[in-house]
């Protein structure tokens, strides 16, 4: 098939015209269980997608609970609902019924929206429509300006949500946020349709009908920033005993964790100390910024450091965790030459099909995926097992019907003996 990349505006000379106020104003924002009752009642009466979003409070509040719901119908109109004021919003998840989601980068707000009862039957992420399509940017802004000529403001997207109340030019910003999703949804629809991605994108927007977040990581305090720099297990296990108190303190205070500590100076005084028999009476930085919060913690952080200076040697954790799955890709020539010249090949085929097809080619197959499969792929195998193995691992129908054939041709090419 002969991708056609370029969707509608693409050659359009008019400026944009700026979105600046609702259609309909700014509505007050639903926060008593009336309002919420009478706001269902109005999506019932509705007709057509609803368009909705959530606002977190990413870097200020610890999580990421959602602090405003959006919600937008035809017939119906706006509505602003306070999930922190109504934690259970399943009157408007039974208004909603079966009627199609529309939203924006869908796994950013499906695990916050299910936390307080909003479910949905059917969606449409028009940004993962948008990286179908062959769009090089696929921020809303972006999007938006591409297929409607519109102007969106985002000054306000990574402000803190959980303020109460919200000022008036947010709330402003977020109902405009779900006024275009309707219009925006069709524009990129008939692009699919148009290039004949249509079918894709519905399955890809069936998967994430079961998505509940990332799985949990196993000792999420390897994920600090700076910890590559440790190289001794007493180093590593600093860098665990001042996360756990920090995330302990995070939680009870509801604030992000970074506004505690952040990774940068846990990093640095796991580096200082890796190596130390005890803890000194005083903790500070070079850095004046790192320095402030470390003083600010000072007495508490003597003590984590001193707890972790004390462990014996069997409580201390490894500097690593044993290997899951493949290896990295930097080291297969060594161990596995004739992996490495699959995976090669392999990357040479899809990327060419990337091109061609314009997307993506982390979406045509994942690479975390293409790697797990060629790592213990069988000798020479046929189109159709590769295809069965990718879908056992997740893969999509139309995933395998376009990969699977060129991963078996990297196979055949270097068969092993």
């Amino acid at each position: 098939m002969s991708a056609e990349p370029n969707g509608p505006g693409d050659d359009r000379h008019e400026p944009l015209v700026p979105l600046t106020m609702p259609t309909d104003g700014v509505p007050e924002v639903v926060t008593d269980e009336r309002s919420l009752m009478r706001a269902a009642e109005a999506v019932a009466r509705g007709s057509g997608p609803i368009g909705i979003d959530a606002e977190r409070a990413s870097g200020y509040r610890y999580g990421q609970r959602a602090y405003l719901v959006q919600v937008r119908r035809s017939g119906s109109g706006t509505f602003l609902v306070d999930p922190v004021a109504l934690p259970e919003l399943a009157p408007l998840d039974e208004a909603i019924g079966d009627a199609e989601w529309i939203l924006h980068a869908a796994t950013q707000d499906l695990v916050c929206l299910s936390e307080v009862g909003l479910h949905p039957r059917v969606l449409f992420d028009t940004e993962l429509g948008g990286r179908l399509a062959g769009l090089p940017r696929v921020g809303l802004g972006a999007m938006v300006e591409h297929y409607l000529g519109l102007q969106l403001a985002k000054e306000h997207s990574a402000v803190d949500w959980s303020v109460r109340p919200l000022p008036e030019p947010w709330l402003r910003y977020a109902a405009l946020d779900v006024e275009v999703l309707v219009d925006l949804r069709d524009a990129v629809l008939e692009d699919l349709e148009r290039q004949g991605k249509a079918g894709w994108a519905e399955e890809e927007f069936a998967s994430l009908l079961s998505f509940t977040g990332p799985e949990p990581r196993v000792d999420p305090w390897r994920r600090t920033s700076g910890i590559h720099r440790i190289r001794a297990r007493r180093g590593t296990a600093i860098v665990r005993e001042l996360w756990l108190w920090r995330d302990a303190l995070a939680r009870e205070r509801d604030v992000s964790p970074g506004r505690v500590l952040p990774d940068a100076a846990i990093a640095e005084i796991a580096m200082s100390h890796q190596r130390a028999e005890r803890a000194p009476r005083t903790l500070t930085s070079s850095d004046p910024r790192l320095a402030r919060s470390i003083r600010r913690n000072s007495e508490a952080l003597i003590d984590v450091l001193s707890h972790a200076l004390a462990l014996r040697e069997d409580e201390l954790p490894a500097l690593a965790l044993p290997s899951v799955g493949p290896p990295p890709p930097r080291t297969w020539a060594e161990r596995d030459p004739v992996a490495a010249a699959r995976l090669a090949r392999a990357r040479e085929l899809l990327g060419g099909l990337s091109d061609e097809l314009a997307i993506p080619v982390e979406n045509v197959l994942t690479p975390d995926l293409l790697r797990r499969y060629l790592w213990e792929a069988p000798p020479a195998p046929t189109t159709a097992e590769v295809a069965q193995a990718l879908t056992d691992m997740g893969a999509r129908s139309w995933q395998t019907t376009l990969a699977a054939p060129l991963v078996a041709r990297a196979c055949a090419e270097h068969p092993r003996t």
